[in-house]
């Protein structure tokens, strides 16, 4: 349906991909903002950094400019990234003959002697990962906090004595740590001001918990408010709310597919929407990430052939998709995605727990960013637990989805009401966003998060660095991709009292392990140039600037002065 203006040229020429193996899908060339009509035409490929805009046949659908960027890995960083890992298989190995042979004590959970002969529980590829790899790096992880998670954090002192295996508290407490790798979008997960005194309030009228589910005596008034506000909020006729946000995924794809349906997923769903999906019974297609052409593919191959076997008619087809994909950073076609939605008449299923709150000018998510109308979304999935500060997740859409998944969500009939100050400092925080508290400061916050994420961004890539995902995605992946920097990265920047998140197999391919940063609107401009000072020394320090282009002045381009070129090896 869609073609990248890049990989075919205004000219005529087809011009080839650049590949070099790690992930063909995702190499290519510099994309114009420009619609190809409007660009000077290429003769010869040149190796640029992957820029995605869309399509000129599709501008009308967008109002915005759409950038993405995936810089392909250099050939020599994914040659030295595969011999780390090949070199720790091999020692892996090495390290389980002499534990079979105890000559090396194992602390990992194994199969007691009674049951050797039975089907062995623990004897595959992910737990030999965890025993001979994710061990070396286990203290980046699981840091006890003992503050509020805002823009800077009070984190508990550990010690381990064996080599990550068991950790031991010193009784110390790192003060101070810059927070960058919290949800915390909005900065609303605070101890003080409106939200907190109104959770507070909350908490000793009703007290914490309601000891019922919502169909039973657990449905509090605050509870009725908070979905009218949810509804109105997300522009849409109801919504209802669950008390955890995985949940909310995976109980209610269930209840919306099931046998003789097709999902149609994108390729970096998160898990809750690929355990949904499978529990579900649908059949499931997955496409390629983001990519119109193997979606619109997917959908003529399912109206053509039908099931498979019988060649019935799908009951219904399901497209599942997010908002902001958090491991890399990039936003949803959306636009496409419904244009698709309506020509084929799927349904569309959006989950926004990363860009609610997070994206638009009104902060309603990724519907807003585009400008959209949220009817032609038919369900409208969001979670409580990022840009509100709170917990949760909700289902939102038409009046007839609500009530159906009231009596059909295993979600809603079995699960526990959600906790009065819970649900207040989501009343309180939405209140905020929209103005409805007579305040400007939830706007102010949202407009800040977006300032904060474009500096950032831009600042990291004229370092050097190789940044992933869309420019006004707040969730901001640097590459790190060999196995030893994961863990040198997150020990030298909390030597520095800077918290991140470093992120490795099996959340990324193998091969593709990410710090990931997290922007708030409570980070100041102060913060973050400190933040990006220490993350460009470390960078020196571990060699992680490996981004192969420069940003040169130009003059073609409407929308952005900046293009990215090669620097010759």
């Amino acid at each position: 349906m869609t073609e990248i203006p890049a990989t075919k040229p205004a000219n005529g020429d087809v011009c080839q991909r650049v590949k070099n193996g790690v992930k063909p899908e995702r190499n290519g060339l510099l994309k114009s903002l420009q619609s190809c009509h409007e660009r000077t035409p290429r003769h010869h490929c040149q190796p640029e950094e992957e820029k995605v805009q869309a399509p000129s046949h599709h501008d009308s659908l967008y109002r915005r400019p759409f950038v993405e960027s995936f810089e392909e890995t250099p050939m020599l960083v994914a040659v030295l990234t595969y011999m780390g890992y090949g070199i720790l298989t091999v020692f892996g190995y090495l390290r389980d003959f002499l534990r079979h042979w105890k000559l090396e004590r194992c602390h990992i959970a194994r199969e007691k002697e009674e049951q050797k002969d039975f089907v062995p529980l623990y004897q595959d590829f992910e737990n030999f990962y965890t025993r001979n790899l994710y061990m070396r790096i286990r203290d980046n992880w699981n840091k006890p906090m003992c503050s509020v998670p805002g823009a800077k954090m009070d984190l508990m002192e550990r010690a381990t004595l064996d080599y990550n295996w068991t950790f031991e508290y010193t009784g110390r407490v790192v003060h101070d740590v810059m927070n960058l790798g919290s949800y915390n979008y909005l900065g609303f997960a605070e101890n003080t001001g409106p939200c907190a005194d109104s959770a507070a309030e909350v908490t000793m009228k009703y007290g914490v918990g309601v000891a019922s589910t919502r169909q039973e005596i657990g449905n509090l008034d605050r509870h009725e408010e908070m979905e009218k506000l949810v509804a109105e909020f997300l522009g849409v006729e109801s919504a209802m709310a669950f008390g955890m946000g995985f949940a909310t995924n995976s109980m209610n794809i269930p209840a919306l597919a099931g046998k003789g349906c097709l999902i149609l997923s994108d390729e970096l769903n998160h898990a809750s929407l690929v355990l949904g999906a499978r529990l579900s019974g649908s059949t499931i297609r997955v496409f390629k990430h983001n990519n119109m052409q193997s979606l619109e593919k997917l959908l003529r191959e399912a109206i053509v052939h039908g099931q498979p076997r019988t060649h019935r008619p799908w009951k219904k087809i399901l497209i599942v998709v997010e908002g902001i994909y958090s491991m890399e950073g990039s936003i949803v076609r959306l636009p496409e995605v419904i244009a698709l939605k309506k020509r084929y008449r799927a349904y569309l299923y959006l989950d926004e727990a990363h860009s609610i709150g997070a994206l638009g000018p009104r902060g309603r998510g990724v519907v807003d960013y585009f400008g959209l109308d949220p009817c032609d979304v038919d369900v409208m999935m969001g979670t409580f637990t990022k840009s509100f500060g709170a917990a949760g997740g909700y289902i939102a859409g038409k009046r007839e989805l609500i009530e159906y998944l009231r009596s059909h969500s295993h979600s809603a009939v079995y699960a526990a009401s959600m906790s009065p100050p819970v649900v207040e400092q989501i009343i309180t925080s939405m209140k905020c966003i929209m103005g409805d508290d007579g305040t400007t400061i939830g706007i102010e916050r949202v407009q800040q998060l977006a300032e904060n994420t474009v500096y950032f961004r831009k600042r990291l890539r004229e370092m050097g660095f190789i940044i992933y995902g869309n420019e006004d995605s707040p969730v901001v992946p640097m590459m790190l991709y060999m196995p030893a920097k994961i863990g040198a990265f997150g020990r030298e920047m909390f030597k520095r009292n800077i918290g991140v998140v470093v992120v490795g197999f099996p959340a990324t391919p193998i091969i593709e392990s990410r710090a990931r940063f997290c922007i708030s609107a409570a980070h100041t401009k102060d913060m973050l140039v400190r933040a990006l000072s220490v993350i460009s020394e470390v960078g020196d320090l571990l060699q992680l600037k490996y981004s192969r282009h420069r940003k040169q002045r130009s003059a073609v381009r409407p929308f952005d002065d900046n293009v990215y070129e090669d620097i010759d090896d």
